[in-house]
């Protein structure tokens, strides 16, 4: 009974996103599916590889395929008789790639090849399709891509300016028919919500896509175009590939903070350039709604609620958002104009909840008083390391030790003693706006808690 009851249980979970490893896991190399060449003309062949230190130093071939066998055209220090002076092989690690040229085509050139690293046959390598025509044209061929696990991809398309009025659109190719991811209607495919945004571009009639959070399945053909696949306009093949790096960091894609509290996201930049322009957005369907940035723009009605923090040594970008409320639920982007693989969603989900920092949270006081701000913590923080900084549109400043009483990390919790005080006396006319009390923990920045400081001259 056990079992049939087991059994039934399993036929009706639903089906979740697969997590098997595709091919891409076990034979990372990469490469064109069908090249296509001119008698008499020439072909370029680009093979990725990932960039580790065995295969950066390891062979790299291109062999063409003879029943059960591969023999070889070209590698790293080899060229066949037959093909000799016509065909080279040059490495790119720091591309990550190898290219084989081929030149002064012949009809009898065509084949299937294989482009790898190591041994032919047994280490990794990527099956080519080499076709001569006697005469153009030929057809365009894929657009490639090499894309790391967890990474985002992002393509550019454009089409003219007569398509400018047209319907833009990326699609995956599944079996006969090419499945809706985005498009300019504002549709998208219920699997990539939060994690893929199209923008229009200069000039007319061009267009992007970042898809964010790119898994093994993200693997495939893909078209972007304007008008409807298959049907009119135009459209471009993409072919994109997934692979793992295991030096390219992991963040978390979904933060959960409570109603009144705070929430904590990390951005990769990496090296953290001063010329470039760091934007931290919420995604909506008809784009990303700019929150702030690194230059000093922070979104109306968002003051004294979000700042960004650098941290050079590790390359990341904190946001903290705080007084969180329901309505903040959604996906939020980390974007630049450079390092475009680093760019990134995170999903916020904000549950009920009691923030574990607590204090009035709007003080009023006259000018010459003496005001404490009060922030009180439970025992879990115990360890923590307490401070209180004062917001602006650019950060939040940490304030001078003297200005605070702060007990410091504790070996244990003194139930009589959890509050973290920032103190004015006398209370200047200038000290009026947001303070943040907060905690962290080896470095890495925690909870906080917002009080307003309005401040009357008593006139």
């Amino acid at each position: 009974m056990t079992l049939l009851a087991f059994l039934f249980l399993l036929i009706w979970l639903p089906a979740a996103r697969p997590r098997h490893l595709p091919k891409a896991a076990s034979d990372p190399v990469f490469g064109p599916r069908q090249v296509h060449g001119v008698l008499g003309g020439s072909v370029t062949v680009t093979c990725f590889y990932p960039p580790t230190p065995v295969n950066r130093h390891d062979r790299k071939y291109w062999c063409r395929q003879v029943g059960s066998r591969c023999n070889t055209v070209v590698s790293s220090d080899y060229v066949s008789p037959s093909y000799q002076g016509r065909v080279s092989l040059s490495d790119h690690p720091e591309a990550e790639n190898f290219q084989i040229n081929i030149s002064a085509l012949e009809l009898g050139d065509a084949g299937t090849f294989q482009c790898g690293v190591g041994v032919n046959g047994r280490g990794l390598s990527h099956r080519v399709t080499l076709s001569v025509a006697e005469a153009p044209p030929v057809p365009e061929a894929a657009e490639l891509f090499y894309v790391k696990l967890r990474s985002t991809w992002t393509v550019s398309c454009s089409f003219g300016a007569d398509t400018a009025d047209q319907r833009r659109y990326l699609c995956k190719k599944e079996e006969e028919n090419c499945r809706n991811i985005v498009d300019s209607y504002q549709q998208i495919d219920p699997d990539f919500q939060g994690r893929v945004l199209l923008t229009f571009e200069e000039p007319a009639g061009s267009f992007s896509v970042t898809m964010t959070q790119m898994d093994w399945e993200d693997t495939g053909l893909y078209y972007c175009g304007a008008g409807e696949y298959g049907k009119e306009g135009k459209s471009k093949e993409l072919d994109v590939f997934v692979y793992e790096d295991k030096n390219f960091p992991q963040l978390k894609t979904t933060v959960t903070g409570k109603t009144g509290s705070s929430a904590t996201f990390e951005c990769l930049y990496d090296p953290l350039k001063k010329s470039s322009t760091r934007i931290w957005c919420k995604w909506r369907l008809q784009g990303c709604d700019k929150i702030i940035d690194n230059s000093g723009f922070v979104k109306y009605g968002y003051e004294g609620r979000v700042a960004m923090f650098e941290n050079p040594e590790n390359q990341t970008v904190t946001i903290i958002l705080n007084q969180l409320q329901a309505k903040d639920e959604g996906f939020y982007w980390c974007m630049s104009n450079e390092l475009k693989e680093q760019q990134s969603s995170t999903e916020l989900k904000v549950v009920k909840g009691e923030p574990a920092l607590n204090g009035t949270k709007k003080v009023e006081a006259q000018v010459g008083s003496r005001v404490d701000l009060s922030c009180s913590y439970p025992c879990k923080y115990y360890s923590y390391e307490k401070y209180w900084c004062r917001w602006n549109e650019t950060g939040c400043t940490m304030l001078p030790a003297q200005q605070q009483g702060l007990p410091g990390p504790a070996a244990s919790c003194d139930t009589a003693n959890r509050t973290a005080v920032l103190s004015f006396d006398p209370l200047q006319e200038d000290d009026a706006g947001w303070y943040w009390c907060g905690v962290k923990h080896n470095g890495v920045l925690g909870e906080t808690m917002a009080v307003e400081l309005q401040v009357s001259t008593g006139e």
